[in-house]
């Protein structure tokens, strides 16, 4: 699918650009966006290899990655998120915002953007993603856009918060296009959903 535009209340999921370097610096080059993440801040040259490979993905055929920009509804870059398609009728979730967007509801909605990429347009049946444990803002996140946890993926990365270089334990959680996505409780049915969060090689659940 090229080119990606969807549009929610607050943000937009759009292709990125060669014009999108300098904007996406400021999250993957932040300290402070990039705490929960696996990579240390980026520089301006590994930013903008980072949007050259991302055009280069979205002409490959068939497509498996959509690296896109998250957008204000001005259609300035705020943020990253990243769906990459995988085995099973599945795919990888995650995604990055710049700090002054945070706490908004931006975050959730960037979500719920990528489960309509991932169900309504590419015909997918579930989508799952992993977090730092540390992150609560991203479980929260997770949870408000009906991503269920389903476990922990042992040794699974690092992340600069925490344990340095250490690889450790990461919850994921996922949801599916079918009815039965909610989890049973052997005794009480339906559990409550808790959250988890988003990537993998690019954007993580964010906030």
């Amino acid at each position: 699918m090229h080119p990606v535009l969807l549009e929610g209340s607050a943000v937009i999921l759009r292709e990125l650009t060669d014009a999108d370097s300098a904007p996406l610096r400021k999250v993957y080059g932040n300290d402070e966006a990039t705490r929960h993440l696996s990579f240390e801040p980026r520089t301006a040259d590994q930013v903008a290899s980072i949007v050259s490979a991302a055009i280069r993905s979205a002409a490959a055929a068939p497509r498996t990655e959509y690296m896109l920009a998250v957008a204000g509804k001005d259609e300035e870059l705020i943020g990253a998120a990243r769906l990459a398609t995988g085995e099973h009728e599945s795919a990888t979730i995650g995604f990055a915002l710049r700090p002054d967007q945070c706490g908004q509801g931006k975050g959730v909605e960037t979500v719920r953007l990528l489960q309509r990429l991932g169900f309504t347009e590419l015909g997918l049946h579930r989508i799952w993603g992993a977090r730092s444990p540390l992150n609560e803002a991203s479980a929260r996140t997770l949870q408000a856009a009906a991503m269920i946890e389903e476990g922990t993926i042992r040794g699974h990365t690092c992340t600069r918060a925490g344990r340095g270089g250490t690889p450790w334990s990461t919850p994921s959680c996922a949801r599916s296009s079918k009815p039965g996505n909610r989890r049973l409780h052997p005794r009480h049915g339906p559990a409550r959903a808790r959250g988890s969060q988003l990537p993998a090689r690019a954007p993580q659940p964010g906030r």
